[in-house]
């Protein structure tokens, strides 16, 4: 609960970090070809709002990398060698250079070219979304854990070759995470650009800077939106083929087959629709809920064990492992049969710290309803986007009060949407920390729960105080409205 809270106040921030950061690159870009001071104007206004909510986001961010050390130190362990990495990379290189060229971008106006802080401006996002990428293909490895071996003389997963790095880099599941949750990013950038921009035309203020803010906003949005519809394709199928369990829960299927149709919500479904989207094909089999824990055979022809055949070549894999530790230093032979049984067995060890078949299936109800709040969501916004944008580009947004207004109320939603998408991914794949080798209950620190009440009320109301001033500075500033610009 606590990481999850952790993740969750992070998460508020990081998107509309990377959608303002195209909104306002494209704005400068504009201001440079143009030589027009109004697009300078109206840069630094979403630059200011940029800025807040940067500045919040790192202080989140850092304290979520350090409960992994906290809160998970069994899991640090067990892949500190690869999950390190990624982080390291990420904080040495695009953390690094977003800072570094976010201060020229911010307080860089008068003192260098005009070329020289677009290109700042440009590279601040940049490197916000290089630093996403690191950390998605962290996310991605434990949904999806490639390119890592397990040593059982230090028991831990390691990569074993330049090779095994690139393969964790790579990795299908990460990138289709990355894609969407950046495309994801400038939605919410966008949506806010237009919500925003149509509280001016409500007040009657700054009317040709509203007007072309939602322009913008609006085709930056609709951009997102496709890449979003995409990736999410993308992002079903790996599902179906890496943790077919996520895609039973958030479908609700307890018992599947081929031709599998798509539930809309309970009672309305569309015919062969889930097949489609997991498997591309008509009749594509989609195994449920009961299939999964009974085994089944899928589209290739591979019998995938039941749960309970999963759990007891798990446990024989720890009990090779015990006897592997304990004969190594005096009995080879003994170790070396013992290692040939945990290798043999070692793809479902973490099956054997499970207590029982049903332990595999997360909450259906939560993941259920989070994908259709954040499909449903997701249409509405693009649907506001889409409209907010053709009438901005038709100069014909006066009058269109429920329009401007639905753009606000997808402010909020925005992030709910985003937020449930996370449930999805997160929730779904409960009780994994990494798929299918390590559940939660043994990647947990040894802490007390006294401990960990305290912190998570303690951090609840940090990051609470953390919200609530840059809600404020951000109402002081849209208040206040765009600066004249004074060269």
């Amino acid at each position: 609960m606590q990481f999850a809270m952790t993740a969750a106040y992070h998460w508020l921030f990081v998107p509309l970090t990377l959608g303002l950061a195209l909104v306002m690159a494209v704005m400068e870009t504009i201001y440079v070809v143009r030589k027009d001071d109004f697009w300078k104007r109206a840069a630094r206004f979403w630059m200011k709002i940029f800025a807040v909510n940067f500045a919040v986001g790192i202080a989140t961010g850092i304290i979520l990398e350090f409960e992994f050390g906290t809160n998970w130190s069994n899991y640090s362990w067990f892949v500190g060698d690869m999950f390190g990495a990624p982080l390291a990379i990420e904080g040495i290189l695009a953390f690094f250079m977003e800072a570094t060229f976010f201060a020229v971008m911010f307080f860089g106006w008068d003192r260098v070219s005009k070329r020289f802080h677009l290109a700042s401006t440009w590279l601040t996002g940049i490197g916000a979304t290089v630093s996403a990428y690191w950390i998605l293909v962290a996310n991605g490895w434990m949904q999806n854990p490639v390119g890592t071996t397990f040593n059982p003389d230090t028991v831990r997963s390691e990569m074993a070759s330049a090779a095994a790095f690139w393969e964790v880099v790579t990795n299908p599941v990460a990138v289709s995470k990355f894609c969407h949750a950046v495309s994801s990013g400038w939605v919410t950038g966008g949506i806010f650009v237009v919500g925003v921009s149509a509280w001016y035309l409500l007040r009657g203020r700054e009317k040709e800077f509203a007007v072309k803010s939602i322009l913008i906003g609006g085709i930056v949005g609709l951009v997102g939106s496709v890449a979003v519809m995409l990736s999410g394709d993308s992002s079903g199928v790996h599902a179906a083929e890496f943790q077919p369990m996520k895609l039973a829960a958030a479908e609700g299927l307890e018992d599947g087959g081929r031709g599998a149709a798509f539930t809309i919500v309970p009672g309305i479904k569309i015919p062969k629709m889930l097949s489609i989207l997991a498997t591309h094909k008509v009749d594509g089999y989609v195994p449920g809920i009961n299939d999964i824990l009974k085994g089944y055979t899928d589209d290739d022809g591979n019998v995938v064990p039941s749960v309970a055949e999963k759990m007891s070549r798990g446990r024989a894999a720890l009990d090779a492992l015990a006897e592997y530790r304990a004969a190594r230093g005096n009995d080879p032979s003994g170790a070396a049969a013992a290692r040939a049984r945990l290798e043999e067995n070692v793809q479902y060890m973490g099956y054997g710290h499970l207590s029982k078949p049903e332990d595999v299936v997360p909450p259906v109800g939560v993941v259920f309803w989070a994908f259709r709040f954040m499909i449903g969501l997701g249409m509405l916004i693009a649907l506001v986007l889409l409209l907010a944008a053709f009438f901005a580009w038709k100069d014909r947004l006066e009058g269109k009060k429920w329009l401007l207004w639905a753009a606000i109320i997808c402010i909020p939603l925005v992030y709910i949407c985003g937020q449930a998408g996370w449930v999805v991914a997160e929730v779904g794949r409960q009780p994994w920390t990494i798929q299918g080798l390590l559940p939660v209950n043994v990647a947990i620190s040894s802490l007390s729960a006294g401990a960990v009440k305290t912190t998570f009320f303690v951090f609840l109301a940090v990051f609470a105080l953390f919200l609530a001033i840059e809600i404020r500075i951000m109402i002081g500033a849209i208040r206040k409205g765009p600066e004249d610009i004074k060269d």
